[in-house]
């Protein structure tokens, strides 16, 4: 009896090929094959506002910073929180939210609230 694993998947030898290294998008699991299992950023994206806005009750609109980090994900997310008329008067918050590196909610908070006819001028950015 043999001590082989019969497996579907691709085997990566241990040599980089001829030409450089593997790409970025791929990664090595303990078994030696090829894994990309990692969420494209616009899903990340579309996922941190769907459930922001299941959780809050309110609208997501947009997504004013995002970036990748150690623990996973960290985007600020722009929510209407209060509409009013006109909506230039309509109440906006910024939410910093954290997630998993599958893309999973694991956290949020409010950092700052504004109306949404108003610049921030002392906040390079916008933010």
């Amino acid at each position: 009896m043999s001590n082989t694993k019969n497996t579907a998947e691709t085997q990566v030898s241990r040599k980089p090929p001829k030409g450089g290294s593997p790409t970025d998008d791929q990664t090595e699991d303990k078994d030696d094959t090829v894994t990309d299992d990692r969420p494209r950023p616009m899903d990340v994206l579309r996922q941190a506002r769907a459930q922001l806005a299941e959780l809050t009750g309110m609208t997501a609109e947009s997504v004013s910073s995002f970036s990748q980090t150690e623990d996973g994900w960290s985007l600020e997310v722009e929510v209407l929180e209060l509409e009013r008329v006109p909506d230039t008067m309509s109440l906006m918050a910024s939410y910093e939210v954290a997630l998993d590196p599958e893309g999973q909610l694991t956290g949020y908070r409010r950092v700052r609230r504004y109306e949404r006819g108003r610049a921030d001028a002392h906040r390079p950015g916008g933010r």
